[in-house]
């Protein structure tokens, strides 16, 4: 049998490939054959079913203290950006430039943070991309303007956005691995996809960089 990848005549793309997050939610279901299943248990004899129903709440049981982990990395994030935008509005007022920062970036991080936001996942993103938005602007300034590098208030402002941009993207990785335990654990059949097709569960969505910022890393910096 041939590989099934050959590296020496390989196909190639000249011009690259560009990936994106795709936001599709996909629900966990079940057919015919698994609710076969379930009855072929309890034709077995008592036990089997007996033995498959507490697996059932094990598994239930595992997907709530998922929930509470994502929700516990998704408040880290939230943690981080709010941080952020507090360093980023003492380091506009440091520059004495009119930066304005939205009201309505406080009200969402206050919403989602108390769980009433329509789409949370979504809504953090955005955040995310407004804040680095907000965070170019104020760089730009101090480019601008050398002498305020020097300026040690600036200074540390400027380094303690840095920290925090360090952090946010630590975070983003925890709670996307969670993301990734979570998809893959709704899938897999038998209980654990039955309890989730069950319960009506889908796919959640990683994190996902705005456009702007991927436009941002294509830019030419040197």
């Amino acid at each position: 049998m041939a590989n099934q990848l050959d590296e020496l005549n390989p196909e190639v793309r000249e011009e690259g490939v560009d990936t994106n997050v795709i936001a599709k939610k996909i629900p966990a279901e079940v057919g015919v054959g698994s609710k076969i299943f379930e009855i072929l248990l309890w034709v077995c004899g008592i036990l089997p079913g007996v033995i498959f129903l507490f697996m059932k709440i094990s598994a239930r049981k595992h997907f709530d203290q998922l929930q509470q982990k994502i929700q516990r990395n998704a408040s880290q994030i939230d943690n981080f950006l709010e941080q952020r935008v507090m360093v980023l509005q003492n380091c506009a007022r440091l520059l004495d430039k009119a930066i304005d920062l939205d009201k309505s970036t406080f009200e969402n991080i206050a919403k989602y943070r108390s769980g009433n936001a329509g789409d949370a996942d979504a809504a953090r993103n955005e955040i995310g991309g407004q804040i680095e938005t907000i965070s170019r602007d104020i760089n730009v300034a101090v480019e601008n303007y050398p002498d305020l590098k020097a300026h040690r208030e600036i200074a540390d402002a400027m380094q303690q956005n840095m920290y925090l941009q360090r952090e946010i993207t630590a975070a983003r990785e925890l709670y996307n691995d969670t993301i990734d335990q979570w998809n893959r654990d709704i899938f897999a059949w038998p209980t654990k996809m039955i309890v989730a097709a069950k319960n009506g569960y889908t796919t959640r969505i990683p994190f996902a960089a705005s456009k702007e910022v991927k436009e941002q890393a294509r830019s030419v910096f040197f």
